[in-house]
């Protein structure tokens, strides 16, 4: 039997591969400026900001100054620039604004890094605060005779693309795993009404359900249930919920989703003026409650939507007596960002007459929001120079919202 030698090979392995990706992860924001005769005169180098936006893991935001950002041009242009406005070191991206044309012909004005080739690479942030834009982006006499200018009102659409890069090593197989549909086999018991041990009679209408289902989701169940007075009972009258209310708060112990009246429900919508007479908002309280910090969660963000000048304290109000910290801490800020206008709402009044804790935490809201003014890290002006000066009822001072 032959024993190796040296001129004896080993076998060849399979060669690997990789490849390295480099694209943009791109993202859009809407900024309506509404009041712009308002804005003007606020100063060369002064801006009205955007609310900030998500790209790329990055924060963003629009900064629009009225009267230019350069001072030599005496306020002859308006200026618009995209900042970036969380940490970060040297972020390369490209960037697109465009000025919309309000009056249907769709000549836009648009200033695009995007599908022409760029002669040093996408543009690089070096830290937050960082700005890429036009001081002479638009003459200002022209502007405001133009159809970009519409009731008062301009629309910039702004788009950013993030440069990322990966490494894309090929895998031999995958499996696709669908979405979890539990919440689907839960919702056809709940409407079958299959093993159902427990009726709630709630303003005369009857609802069937599952105490051990109940149980797991809620807290409050399952005190009533297994730990309490009604644990032989089958049937329970609930005293102060709506049916609406409790139907969708089933619908979510169940299905883990909002129902598709509250998903759909606006100020707009709503029948009621009353953000708490709202479904969304006695669905708040009903989470609060019945121990559902997940559901309480969800109607913050979908309140946090319609947070605005006229609702904030209404709002506020409403977070603060269920417990809903989130939209409550969300409130605080945007009525200090916003102070002066707010002070002059009905909601307002009504806080400074029933909620004295709350006037508190927004003095002390306040107070963070100028020491951030004079840090140079906030966006608007110190909200006690909006006092000093009174403000604007038209809201010329106020950040805008989209």
């Amino acid at each position: 039997m032959a024993g190796s030698t040296a001129g004896d090979k080993s076998p060849l392995l399979s060669p690997t591969s990789s490849r390295s990706v480099t694209e943009t992860v791109n993202g859009s924001h809407k900024f309506v400026i509404q009041g712009y005769s308002l804005a003007k005169g606020m100063g060369v180098g002064k801006h009205i900001a955007s609310d900030n936006f998500m790209v790329g893991g990055y924060q963003w935001a629009i900064y629009f100054y009225p009267d230019g950002k350069n001072p030599e041009d005496n306020s002859a242009y308006v200026s618009v620039f995209i900042a970036l406005a969380s940490e970060g070191t040297d972020v390369r991206a490209l960037f697109e604004l465009t000025l919309v044309d309000q009056s249907g012909k769709e000549k836009h004005k648009v200033h695009s890094h995007f599908d022409r080739s760029l002669e040093s690479g996408p543009y690089t942030l070096k830290y937050r605060g960082s700005m890429w834009g036009y001081k002479r982006f638009f003459r200002r006499a022209l502007l405001e005779t133009s159809d970009f200018l519409k009731d008062d009102c301009l629309k910039i659409n702004c788009t950013v693309g993030v440069v990322v890069s990966a490494v894309d090593c090929p895998r031999l197989h995958s499996i696709r795993v669908p979405e979890s549909d539990i919440g689907t086999h839960f919702g056809m018991l709940l409407e079958k009404k299959e093993g159902s041990d427990i009726s709630f009679v709630v303003a005369g209408e009857k609802f069937r359900g599952h105490k051990l289902v109940l149980a797991a989701r809620s807290p409050i169940f399952r005190s009533k249930f297994f730990e309490g007075l009604e644990e032989d009972n089958t049937e329970v009258e609930i005293t102060d919920l709506e049916p609406k209310v409790f139907k969708a708060m089933l619908h979510f112990i169940y299905r883990d989703s909002l129902t598709e009246d509250v998903q759909l429900e606006t100020p707009s919508t709503s029948p009621t003026s009353l953000v708490s007479d709202s479904l969304t908002g006695k669905l708040l309280a009903a989470a609060d409650k019945y121990g559902l910090d997940r559901l309480r969660l969800m109607c913050e963000s979908h309140l946090c939507k319609d947070i605005s000048v006229k609702s904030v304290a209404e709002i506020l109000a409403l977070a603060d007596r269920c417990n809903a910290s989130e939209l409550k801490a969300v409130c605080l800020r945007f009525a200090a960002e916003n102070l002066a206008a707010v002070m002059r709402t009905d909601g307002f009044e009504h806080l400074k007459e029933h909620c004295p804790t709350l006037q508190s935490e927004l003095l002390k809201t306040i107070a963070g929001c100028d020491e951030e003014c004079s840090s140079g890290g906030g966006k608007t002006r110190s909200v006690w120079a909006q006092l000093s000066d009174g403000g604007d009822t038209n809201g010329r001072r106020v950040r805008q919202r989209t």
